[in-house]
């Protein structure tokens, strides 16, 4: 989009005094990400009916929450981190921007080796502040004019904490401060923490959480280290008068799982979705979701202390990608992990991509309303662009997201967009094409899923309204529709400049 009226320059002109003499009539926005939560891994249910998993979990904020707004039955992100948080940065789809793995050493590939598909040259460099940006940064990478960037510009303080994972270690991309934040906390190149706990500081190498030294040895979880770090932050916009952005992203549930010792106790007995006792590995994960969940409190508590602060605050509740359905997980691999949904997180099935959305806008969103309009990663990019009120602004990058505004006003409204996923890669920790991993595009239209493999060169579809578990392959009987949707989505990856695997 064009600028047409120089924003920066203006604001520049108008001084701080006006910013601060408007901020009552522009809201403060709190983005709450959470990394590699499932749909179902919450007491909140996002299914038509309560599910054994909703009896599991114990989210009464996340409850609160959806009392207070609009819950989205059927959002969804990428199902792998960096490429959810480059289109939420960048408002582009994965296939656009090209970011369609995990990144994090420079000028290095994380797919898995293959005898079958050559990958093509994704930016495994990640995303890259297209006003700042070096060669060095620009090599396989993506410059982007970032979200909080253009926030930044209109007036707002913005505020990152916790995970970033936008770009390779050594670019200007790894820095959330390089896109336009005012405030870096604890963010870095780094997608997970290399430890949750202050005792062995957070993690050590590629992994280490940086900035929260002043915790080391005091007994504190990291989550409850950065939601300490987020409130104390936004108490210098609001002193000032100033909107603020905050992007809460948190490194939980994320692996490794390490015991959260306030609330492992509460997962004793027999599990409702299992049948018997959690394992070890399983409480710790049940733990780090209601360690979540209480962040999400210590952040609504705070702004309620002053009633005009929580009325003119707007808070979104995400996931990036789906909750792991393999690896350390107890149960049926890719069944009881995101129950009923099928897979976990780097599969194109719903237990990879289908995730826990929640909006609440004072004097906007109507209390404990849902909707069932389809919403991607990259919606929140155009907006959080709406909800501030900038409604001209440049970005280098042409934006594929589309605002959910009008369904927040009107959750009966839809969106009416088809949503694509592409990943022309290979995820580290499994590769089976059954289950929907491995190199794959897809595309949702209404309720039919369509996903197709890049190494068996087949396609499968499915109505995820009747059949939420992706169990009954529909393209052999409704071939004119599979079809039809394989057309579509092919110009849709075309006019992305899709890249595409090839077979050796």
């Amino acid at each position: 989009m064009e600028n047409s009226i120089g924003k920066i320059a203006l604001l520049g002109a108008l001084g701080a005094s006006c910013i601060g003499a408007s901020a009552q009539s522009r809201p403060n926005i709190i983005l709450f990400l959470v990394d590699d939560m499932g749909w179902q891994e919450t007491s909140v249910p996002f299914h038509s009916e309560r599910t054994p998993l909703n009896e599991r979990y114990r989210t009464p904020n996340m409850e609160r929450l959806a009392s207070m707004g609009v819950k989205f039955t059927r959002a969804y992100a990428c199902a792998i981190s960096s490429p959810s948080r480059c289109s939420l940065l960048s408002g582009m789809n994965a296939a656009r921007h090209r970011v369609t793995n995990w990144t994090l050493h420079y000028d290095t590939k994380t797919d898995a080796p293959s005898s079958e598909l050559e990958i093509p040259q994704w930016s495994y460099n990640g995303i890259q502040p297209a006003s700042a940006a070096t060669a060095h940064d620009l090599a396989h990478s993506t410059p982007v004019t970032a979200l909080p960037q253009i926030l930044h510009d209109n007036g707002y303080y913005t505020i990152h904490c916790g995970k970033a994972h936008f770009a390779a270690e050594t670019t200007l991309g790894a820095d959330p401060l390089n896109f336009g934040f005012d405030v870096n906390i604890a963010g870095g190149a780094n997608g997970a923490p290399g430890s949750y706990l202050c005792e062995k500081e957070y993690g050590s190498g590629a992994f280490h959480v940086n900035g929260l030294e002043k915790y080391y040895g005091t007994g504190t979880f990291l989550t409850e280290a950065l939601t300490l770090e987020a409130i104390s932050a936004m108490e210098k916009p609001i002193s000032e008068g100033r909107p603020f952005f905050l992007y809460m992203s948190h490194y939980a549930i994320h692996s490794p799982y390490n015991p959260d010792s306030r609330f492992t106790g509460g997962y004793k007995g027999v599990d409702p979705m299992l049948g018997e006792p959690l394992n070890e590995k399983e409480v710790n994960h049940a733990a780090l979701v209601e360690g979540m969940d209480k962040s999400l409190g210590d952040i609504m508590d705070f702004l309620e202390k002053d009633p005009s602060i929580a009325r003119n605050t707007i808070i979104l509740f995400m996931s990036d990608n789906g909750g792991q359905g393999v690896g350390p997980r107890q149960g049926r691999h890719n069944r009881d992990q995101n129950y009923p949904a099928r897979g976990g997180k780097g599969s194109a099935f719903e237990g990879g991509v289908h995730e826990p959305m929640i909006v609440s806008w004072p004097g906007v969103t109507r209390p404990g309303s849902e909707s069932g309009s389809l919403v991607m990663i990259e919606d929140f990019f155009p907006t959080i662009l709406e909800m501030a009120g900038v409604k001209s602004y440049h970005s280098v990058q042409k934006v594929d997201g589309v605002s959910f505004v009008p369904v927040l006003k009107d959750p009966s409204k839809s969106t009416r967009r088809r949503i694509l996923w592409h990943f022309p890669n290979l995820w580290g920790e499994t590769q089976d094409p059954e289950e929907g991993y491995g190199a794959y595009s897809a595309l949702m239209e209404g309720d039919y899923h369509l996903i197709y493999s890049y190494s068996t060169g087949k396609s499968r579809l499915y109505n995820v309204k009747e059949d939420i578990s992706e169990q009954n392959d529909l393209s052999s009987s409704d071939r004119r529709r599979t079809r039809r949707m394989m057309r579509t989505m092919h110009r849709m990856l075309r006019e992305c400049g899709a890249q595409i695997p090839l077979k050796k």
